[in-house]
């Protein structure tokens, strides 16, 4: 395997049988060329790394051949041999000859070895940058500062705007991932913009945020009389959405047993209303999210293996904020903008050690806790410019808030014993128990037993979350 094709140029067939010998251990593959001709001739058929061409030739003279081969074959390394000693006539005959160097007669033939690898060496780190310049230019010529609802222009973040460009156009399903606050569902809005479905409806269903006992009726629909409260006929997403997109947000929060009939929705196209047996038709695009990790999940038995094999056909992962390097200062003067037009404020910025601040710091809120964070310090400061001082003022108090972190059970657990008298003393007089009390121990149980997992907890009751946390907050008052 040779490393290297090297062209030897000379009139004289002994100096060219002694180039060729003194460079026969060496790993080259060699041509000969008696003239100019000869070698634009070879060339043509078999291009060179390397040419070596004597200065005195007749006819065509080395520098005359060697500027031809600088702008037929740039790539080519073109060194001079001269017998001359005449400084001044070696300078002008390599910048006429636009050659990279030049070898006097009689050469010393390690040293001709050592010339040949250092130019060699010197191609290879010539295109090596050529190739990272080339690199450098794609990548900034297809930078994207902002994009879809997105801001930033980071490098993680251009992996993810290429990645939904790519997928859009696709009817494929896309499964999302990453961290809460990250811009899930600004990605799955994108998705649908950049789609061939982009006039036709996008929907987004939080499966964290409805009961159970809802949800299948919230994506499938319902018939007058289908279950306690059905009162009217009523179309599901899967009816509203058809031709569209559907977004499945944290997707690992749904009900296994109603997974399965998502599966084979998305397998057939057909569904039924809820307490309807007739057929239905659809033809929608699904996307998926969670910010829990997928195999995780499946483990724990909240989400069906095949459920996430048959969504994720497309993977996009969000990286967490504190991954995304100077996307934080461009969204954070975003942020500013939006809130001081809605506070009536003017600002002109933040401060260096501001900037500092919120580049420093690990957002294990991501966006959601950055646009809250720049909201109360536009709120709490006077202006022109937001310091550091303020910044680290509403990043303690957003500590303190959340540290240390109570759970559920925890919190419930400082009126246990205030209840328990209550009952017992009820109970003992044998007197009805007010149905706060029967209602408070209800919930108090359910998170227990669903280990402060707020939504199980409030599927196992047959309520919304969100009316778990309004209790909680209740009794915390």
């Amino acid at each position: 395997m040779f490393n290297a094709r090297v062209l030897l140029v000379d009139d004289e067939h002994d100096i060219l049988s002694a180039l060729k010998r003194t460079l026969r251990k060496q790993k080259f593959e060699i041509y000969l060329a008696s003239n100019g001709t000869e070698a634009l001739d070879i060339l043509e058929k078999k291009p060179a790394d390397i040419i070596v061409s004597d200065l005195n030739m007749p006819g065509m003279d080395g520098v005359e051949l060697l500027s031809k081969i600088a702008i037929k074959y740039p790539e080519t390394i073109r060194i001079m041999l001269t017998a001359h000693t005449d400084l001044d006539m070696i300078l002008k005959s390599i910048n006429e000859g636009r050659v990279w160097g030049y070898l006097q007669k009689p050469w010393d033939n390690d040293e001709f070895i050592i010339l040949l690898n250092q130019a060699l060496k010197a191609r290879d780190e010539s295109l090596e940058k050529s190739m990272l310049k080339q690199t450098l230019m794609r990548y900034q010529s297809r930078r994207k500062p902002n994009f879809e609802g997105f801001i930033g222009d980071s490098v993680v973040m251009q992996f993810v705007y290429s990645a939904i460009e790519k997928a859009a156009p696709s009817n494929a399903s896309v499964f999302i991932t990453g961290p809460s606050g990250s811009g899930k569902e600004v990605a799955a809005q994108a998705l649908h913009r950049l789609s061939k479905r982009k006039n036709k409806p996008f929907y987004t269903i939080n499966c964290a945020a409805i009961p159970n006992e809802l949800m299948e009726s919230e994506i499938f629909g319902h018939v007058k009389g289908a279950f306690s409260g059905a009162l009217s006929h009523r179309d599901g997403l899967a009816t509203l959405a058809n031709g569209g997109t559907l977004f499945l947000d944290e997707l690992g929060e749904m009900d296994i047993l109603l997974q399965a009939k998502l599966l084979r929705f998305l397998q057939t196209g057909e569904f039924s209303k809820v307490g309807s047996n007739k057929t239905e038709k659809a033809d929608i695009r699904f996307i998926a999210a969670t910010n829990r990790e997928p195999l995780a999940a499946i483990e724990e038995k909240k989400l069906r293996e095949d459920l996430f094999y048959r969504l994720n056909v497309i993977s996009i992962d969000l990286p967490a904020l504190k991954y995304r390097d100077s996307d934080v200062i461009q969204l954070a003067a975003h942020f500013l903008t939006e809130f001081s037009e809605e506070e009536n404020k003017l600002f002109a910025g933040f401060s260096e050690k501001a900037q500092a601040t919120l580049t420093n710091y690990n957002w294990p809120g991501n966006i959601r806790q950055l646009r809250n964070l720049v909201h109360s310090c536009v709120i709490m400061s006077d202006g022109p410019l937001i310091d550091e001082k303020v910044i680290g003022q509403q990043l303690k108090d957003t500590s303190a808030k959340q540290t240390p972190p109570q759970k559920p059970s925890q919190i419930l657990k400082s009126t246990d014993m205030q209840i328990d008298d209550a009952v017992n003393q009820q109970s003992d007089n044998s007197e009805i128990i007010p149905l706060a009390l029967v209602e408070r121990r209800a919930i108090e149980h359910a998170i227990q037993v669903s280990e402060d997992n707020i939504v199980q907890a409030a599927s196992s009751l047959g309520v919304s979350p969100s009316t778990l946390y309004r209790k909680i907050q209740q009794w915390q008052t």
